[in-house]
């Protein structure tokens, strides 16, 4: 079965209007929404989401809704001449209809369920560690190297940007030896899996968003794996016990908050990994862990983002 894809860029102000028209007036047989405004909240976020504008395919400059037809039975003029008789009349009611444009395509009835995995494959990350989907079939060419398995239909990080991989770089770094790990804004608790599978004694994984931690148990469930826990909690400060290695990719205004409380939460001689930072909002988390008693043991970096290894200032 084929459907007809009707795509109508225009303003954010018709979207409830013009959704419910499209299924209840048109028969489409489903709606999908993009809105602009939603990617620019969601990297406002206080949690561990990290969205970044230049990394989203064909972002619309409002709101993008495309409703589908079935194909065989689907006027296309028609549909089109009904969508702009209908912005027209809302226009009439002084809503702002924004640059209006309609555009159509064939697709195909996929099973809408299963349709994206085909965007996530094996991440072959290092000698020493691999992402891999759950329903990837993979054998590493190392008999030891660590498979973290993971839901990417559960979102919150799938390893595949680079301020998680940097983490994982210093990860690999820093865990020596047998140590007790703190995952702040763990999302989809990978850093807290890959942890644990690099040798961690104990991990705690937390994060501010129910969602989030609904998702990391749900991958840690993927992975065999038994001392990673996972609870709501808002950066440190629901935090109590001291730890060997306390890791956050988050955006930097974020780790700036978390920056105070570090000292009371770390181990004698433990290290500090944090990501997520905007190479043009270095200076300032260099001068905060600076007035904190901290400096930077390692800095990585990738295109704009920067990874740091971090540890107290020697006595």
């Amino acid at each position: 079965m084929k459907l007809l894809a009707v795509k109508v860029e225009c303003s954010h102000e018709l979207e409830d209007g013009l959704s419910f028209f499209m299924q209840d007036e048109l028969d489409a047989q489903g709606i999908e929404s993009r809105k602009r405004s939603d990617f620019i909240a969601e990297g406002q976020k206080h949690d561990s989401s990290l969205v970044e504008l230049d990394d989203i395919e064909n972002l619309p400059k409002d709101l993008e809704l495309t409703a589908y037809f079935d194909y065989e039975s689907a006027d296309k003029k028609d549909l089109i001449k009904k969508i702009m008789d209908k912005i027209a009349e809302m226009k009439s009611y002084g809503l702002d209809t924004g640059e209006v444009s309609i555009s159509t395509k064939e697709v195909a009835d996929e099973d809408w369920n299963t349709a994206w995995q085909k965007y996530y494959h094996v991440i072959d990350f290092s000698r020493h560690l691999a992402i891999v989907p759950e329903w990837e079939d993979y054998h590493p060419a190392f008999s030891d190297q660590k498979l973290i398995h993971l839901d990417p239909g559960l979102a919150f990080g799938t390893g595949g940007h680079t301020t998680t991989q940097l983490v994982l770089l210093a990860m690999e770094r820093a865990l020596v030896k047998p140590m007790s790990v703190l995952d702040v804004g763990t999302g989809s608790g990978i850093l807290a899996i890959a942890a644990s599978k690099l040798g961690a004694s104990h991990v705690l994984g937390t994060d501010i968003s129910d969602e989030a931690v609904t998702a990391a148990k749900e991958n840690i469930a993927l992975n065999d794996v038994d001392n990673i826990d996972v609870r709501k909690a808002n950066l440190l400060k629901d935090i109590d016990d001291k730890y060997d290695l306390i890791v956050a990719n988050i955006l930097a205004d974020i780790l700036l908050e978390l920056i105070p409380d570090l000292d009371s939460h770390l181990n004698k001689e433990g290290k500090v990994i944090f990501s997520g930072i905007d190479y043009l909002q270095l200076p300032k988390i260099e001068k905060s862990l600076a007035e904190n008693g901290f400096e930077i043991k390692m800095k990585m970096q990738e295109g704009r983002w920067i990874g740091l290894l971090i540890a107290r200032k020697p006595d």
